[in-house]
């Protein structure tokens, strides 16, 4: 019987290997696959040598050490580890001491004392994979939770560093709006000498209160977006709202050009690929654990100690020892193995369908980002043509209005214009800083665990 179920069981002893179908190439839009590309790509980039701004990197340094979700998830690793440990020693034997004394009294005799202490031992054989599979599960698990804690590793950095450049992209769009707010102020205050003078009718006077007052009201709009943004970095740093201490839009250098290798490589390089990985093979020991059950299991129980509790043995005590092999073979368990079994296969299927998804999600990551960065790079030239002509024509405009040429309905539309076309290209600075960030991200970047 044993020899017929080692044949039949062959399978729950395979190791989990990654399923054939998987989709793995192409998975880059518009970038062709070359096997010869080398193999370092924008990923495999130190953090500090893609942000080099000072008090940036310490910003992330204090959130990779403070950060509540990254330490709960070294904590979990923590577990996990706990849980590879004892699915280790579940292959000893089990042994526990277990003395014990009782006193009797019949009526008409004496008290009766008896007394033992035993050692008392269990071990069971694996003969059915059962404890191995359980070993590879614990494994797997614990591998996925050091994925999992790169994984939120690469978060916290690229969210530090979007936050970062949000803070300096809205200081400056803070300081454009307040330089056109003096220059509106000093408008309007033209206007009201010039109406003092008749040169100028009270309408005028009041379209230039109302553009000045439209930007004035936009500075409080910042100044909240700023506390706002403050206080979210706090929280991703752990401690209570501050200001934080930054540099400037205009100061920032991050790298131009990328190396995106093959989409093979997020396989590798993505943490939250791999943890989906390691959950399908987790799964896949599940599954051959509930196969396991439906074969038989093997335990040797003993037992070894004294005593003076035989009937005829009396004080002083005699040594007893016993040894008891068993095995148990489900028969009839109400279909509860089966539907076991079942459950576990529609698990392992639905990780490799995650797994499947995570691994196109990640490739559609990487081709987005890079389309963004390439479009913020076509819109860039465009961007400064359009703030030198719209600078040129709130100058022109001016001067025409001095002279008496121009309404100053056009002078507050060229400078309306010059506003805009200042915080649109602030705002495509962002926008390519944000796109190399997500590339990073993508790409798996920053994954490195340091050593705290």
């Amino acid at each position: 019987m044993c020899a017929a179920a080692l044949l039949s069981s062959c399978h729950i002893y395979q190791k989990y290997e990654r399923p054939d179908d998987l989709v793995t190439q192409g998975l880059y839009r518009d970038l062709s696959e070359d096997s010869s590309v080398d193999e370092l790509n924008f990923g495999d980039v130190p953090w500090r040598q893609v942000f080099t701004d000072p008090q940036l990197q310490a910003l992330i340094e204090e959130a990779l050490e403070n950060n509540a979700d990254i330490r709960s998830a070294a904590l979990t690793v923590e577990q996990a580890q706990a849980q590879l440990t004892a699915a280790r020693l579940a292959y000893l034997p089990l042994f526990q001491l277990s003395p014990q004394g009782t006193l009797t009294k019949v009526e008409g005799r004496d008290w009766t004392k008896a007394w033992s202490a035993n050692v008392t031992g269990q071990w069971q054989i694996d003969l059915f994979a059962s404890l191995l599979n359980s070993n590879r599960n614990a494994k797997v698990t614990y591998q996925q939770s050091k994925y999992y804690q790169q994984a939120v590793q690469t978060q916290i950095i690229s969210s530090v560093a979007n936050l970062y450049y949000t803070l300096l992209m809205l200081d400056r769009n803070l300081e454009i709006s307040t330089d056109m707010s003096k220059l509106l102020e000093r408008t309007t205050e033209t206007m009201q000498e010039m109406t003092n003078l008749s040169y100028a009718n009270a309408a005028s006077v009041e379209q230039a209160r109302a553009g000045y007052m439209q930007v004035v009201a936009s500075l409080s709009d910042l100044k909240q977006n700023i506390r706002e943004m403050e206080n979210t970095m706090c929280l991703l740093l752990n401690k209570p709202g501050q200001a934080i201490p930054r540099g400037r839009l205009e100061d920032q250098h991050l790298p131009t050009q990328f190396n995106t290798g093959v989409s093979l490589q997020l396989l590798s390089n993505r943490p939250d690929v791999q943890a989906a990985e390691m959950a399908l093979a987790a799964n896949y020991y599940n599954t051959n654990q509930a196969r396991a059950a439906f074969y038989p299991q093997v335990t040797i129980n003993g037992q070894a100690g004294w005593t003076n509790n035989l009937g005829v043995i009396s004080n002083p005590a005699q040594f007893l020892a016993s040894i008891v092999g068993s095995i148990t073979q489900p028969l009839f368990y109400r279909g509860r193995l089966v539907a076991a079994l079942k459950a576990a296969k529609a698990n392992e299927e639905k990780s490799k369908l995650q797994f499947q998804t995570a691994l196109l999600n990640a490739g559609n990551e990487v081709s987005n980002a890079l389309f963004e960065y390439e479009t913020c790079q076509e819109k860039a030239a465009a961007r400064e043509m359009q703030v030198t002509s719209a600078r040129n024509a709130s100058e022109y405009t001016a001067e025409l209005f001095q002279l008496g040429t121009s309404s100053y309905l056009e002078v507050l539309s060229a400078q309306n214009s010059y506003l805009s076309a200042q915080l649109a290209q602030v705002s495509d600075t962002y926008e390519e800083m944000q796109a190399v960030i997500n590339l990073y991200k993508a790409l798996g970047g920053g994954r490195e665990i340091e050593n705290q």
